[in-house]
């Protein structure tokens, strides 16, 4: 790259509009939607649709709620011409959807474009000629006079052919190509001159088009551009205004945004942003963008997913997994500090409130997707992140001494392969940590009897190269289970809880235990198809860990040695 751009590049010149009013106004309603993924998407795929994928493509964008469709270029392509007529004589076409096609201002072009619309309830004509003085000047070397000549033939040419065919209501929509690059005295110049040549009757609108063919300066000029057209053109009660942004400088979003405040009613682009260069404005973030600020946008995307996987399967483009709102990984945190604002976030969302939740703009149910893939684990997480997937995918809370020793261990895993852990992945360190006999003692089975509140248990376990029986009485099952274990100890914590269909288990009981001499508490877990079976589980390894070594097998020579068949 150069080091003196100052020398290459002309700054876009700013419109005078001193009193420009579009930065104090905000979005209250969607503008109407036109998808011209099936025209100028298609004209930008590495392979063109066939007629199977445009009419699947085309089923898709009706059941989405698209009223405005640009299904083709007839004049450029056989496939074109003959997909926007079998749609026609099908009825393929919703008696509320209007179908669009696109055409130079060339009257051979024209003839064959509205052919292949004979038929339809109503279509619209796009005629389209470029207007910017590097394209007057360098491309077609004509003078400005030629090119409003070039526009208002082709519209007066286009009307005595739709003026043949009375069965269908015709649209006029023209586009000045290239006003993102041109004068502004000359757009309103052509325009008008073009809504003249069509003279609209009353309560008829022609849709004047604003394209941002090449995306040329930011977007608060682009906006400003459109408020001066909106505010100059003398015929504007009969003018529909829409814009065409792209997306060159990566702000064709802000500038369809930008350009409705300014007066745009209309929007056109593809539904993820297919298009030449860097693509047409993106409909379903702008979609999306207005539903997350309580406007609804007219469109159903309450099944992202399966919209992203046939426009992939149509298109054969890739979408990027950051892609805003459909991207398998934006609703996926791996920061720990994220993790945490999001569990936390979710677990104090009021269903009936408004959405709240940290780092999640859009509540992800809403386009079909699930909690469970929105924290996911890599060497950059923290105890969030095992936490919520052992919630999310097993039901299990761990206290947080607990979470905190298996987040350790995930990391750890985590760093040495350099891959995401998966729920899987940290049940099985958890598991590891908690849910093994490693200490050398093994719980076998208990009996138990009450009377009159009064409970006696006899816990069966094996260690220190025999087997024992441990006995104790208390007010309840867990009370006479702790009572029973040699070398005293106090219960500090306890919980069950019954476990999700991932996990390998019904039951899982998590103890907290300490000696009476006090100091740090230690846990053991258990999971077991019964409660009590899981509790006394989690006791025999709690304690085993508390006295693990020389001191343990000492403290378990009070046992009373019992019989294999004791325990059950």
């Amino acid at each position: 790259m150069r080091n003196d751009p100052q020398s290459k590049y002309q700054p876009f010149p700013q419109v005078d509009i001193p009193d420009r009013a579009w930065p104090t106004r905000v979005i209250t309603k969607p503008p109407v939607w036109l998808s011209t993924d099936l025209r100028d998407g298609n004209q930008a795929l590495f392979e063109p649709m066939d007629r199977a994928r445009k009419q699947e493509l085309f089923r898709l964008l009706c059941k989405i709620g698209f009223k405005e469709i640009e299904v083709g270029f007839p004049s450029a392509s056989q496939m074109d011409f003959d997909f926007v007529r079998h749609i026609i004589t099908m009825g393929a076409v919703p008696d509320d959807v209007t179908i669009g096609v696109l055409t130079p201002a060339r009257p051979e072009l024209i003839a064959r474009t509205i052919e292949s619309l004979v038929g339809a309830r109503r279509a619209i004509v796009h005629i389209y000629n470029a207007i910017a003085p590097v394209f007057r000047e360098v491309v077609f070397r004509k003078t400005k006079a030629d090119v409003v000549a070039m526009a208002v033939d082709a519209v007066c040419y286009a009307k005595s052919l739709t003026s043949a065919h009375p069965e269908t209501d015709w649209v006029l929509e023209y586009s000045p190509e290239t006003f993102s690059g041109a004068e502004l005295a000359f757009s309103q110049e052509i325009c008008e001159a073009v809504v003249r040549a069509w003279a609209p009757v009353v309560g008829e609108k022609i849709i004047i088009n604003l394209p941002a063919t090449v995306e040329m300066s930011t977007p608060n000029v682009f906006a400003d551009q459109v408020e001066w057209m909106h505010r100059h053109l003398t015929c504007r009660d009969a003018v529909c205004l829409s814009v065409h942004p792209h997306n060159d400088r990566g702000t064709g979003i802000a500038a369809a945004e930008l350009a409705q405040l300014a007066g745009a009613e209309r929007v056109e682009g593809c539904l993820f942003g297919n298009g030449e260069r860097s693509g047409n404005v993106d409909l379903a973030i702008l979609a999306l963008n207005l539903y997350t600020q309580g406007i609804d946008p007219g469109l159903d995307f309450s099944r992202l997913d399966e919209i992203a996987s046939i426009v992939g399967r149509c298109t054969r483009l890739p979408l990027s997994p950051r892609h805003p709102y459909v991207g398998e990984l934006v609703y996926t945190a791996f920061s720990g500090s994220h993790q945490d604002a999001i569990k936390k976030g979710l677990a104090a969302q009021d269903p009936r409130g408004f959405w709240n939740v940290p780092y999640l703009a859009l509540d992800p149910k809403d386009v079909g997707r699930s909690y469970e893939a929105i924290i996911r684990v890599n060497s950059q997480s923290g105890k969030g992140g095992a936490g919520y997937l052992l919630e999310t995918h097993y039901g299990v809370v761990l206290p947080r001494p607990m979470l905190i020793a298996v987040s350790r261990a995930v990391q750890e895993v985590a760093d040495c392969t350099g891959r995401e852990v998966s729920a899987a992945d940290v049940w099985g360190v958890f598991a590891a940590k908690y849910l093994s006999d490693g200490a050398g003692f093994v719980y076998r089975g208990y009996e138990l009897d009450e009377q009159d509140g009064h409970y006696h248990i006899r816990l069966f376990v094996d260690g220190a190269g025999r087997r024992v029986c441990w006995e104790g009485a208390g007010n309840g099952p867990l009370d006479a289970a702790t009572r029973a274990l040699p070398g005293g100890v106090r219960l500090r914590h306890y919980e069950e809880r019954a476990l999700t269909a991932g996990s390998p288990a019904n039951a899982l009981a998590i103890i907290e235990l300490e000696s009476h001499a006090g100091g740090e508490g230690v846990f053991g877990a258990a999971v077991a198809p019964s409660v009590l079976a899981a509790a006394f589980e989690a006791l025999v390894r709690a304690w085993a860990t508390l006295y693990e070594g020389d001191a343990l097998r000492d403290r378990a020579d009070g046992g009373e040695v019992f019989s294999a068949e004791c325990a059950r």
